[in-house]
């Protein structure tokens, strides 16, 4: 498996990403075409077009919604055992001032960079982002869907 890094991190599902959604947007396209092509049928063209559209919306939002929240709360309750196996500190006392993004961003800390990251994240209020660039030694996260 390819070392993770800020580069490469970000992780694709290929059924719904490289198929599914590049089919529905192919049909949404010939619908909204059709939809000027047969204006005599374009009443049920635009509905056509809007059903297309209801199903790729609802399907992104269904196909993440539940396993991103399960993942969120395994993340969180990871982090926290390892700042504490790591300084002894409960983390939570800091968690009011970081968000979820902060605190997800910092999963990819090693061991090492990990504690001197929350405490740079609370001080200066970095952005994930740029906690992500600061990470040396990344941790991968291979399972995330």
């Amino acid at each position: 498996m390819e070392k993770q890094n800020y580069k490469n991190h970000v992780r694709f599902y290929p059924p719904h990403h490289f198929v599914f959604y590049p089919i529905l947007l192919i049909l949404l396209g010939f619908s909204i075409y059709y939809i000027s092509k047969y204006e005599e049928q374009s009443l049920i063209w635009t509905f056509v077009a809007l059903a297309f559209f209801m199903i790729g919306y609802v399907a992104f939002m269904l196909r993440q919604h539940y396993a991103l929240n399960n993942q969120n709360r395994i993340i969180r309750l990871e982090l926290r055992f390892r700042y504490y196996v790591l300084t002894g500190q409960r983390l939570e006392t800091y968690e009011d001032t970081l968000s979820e993004g902060q605190l997800f961003a910092l999963r990819f800390a090693s061991d090492a960079e990990l504690p001197g990251l929350v405490q740079r994240a609370v001080q200066e209020n970095i952005t994930p982002d740029e906690i992500k660039k600061s990470i040396k030694n990344w941790l991968p996260d291979h399972m995330r869907v």
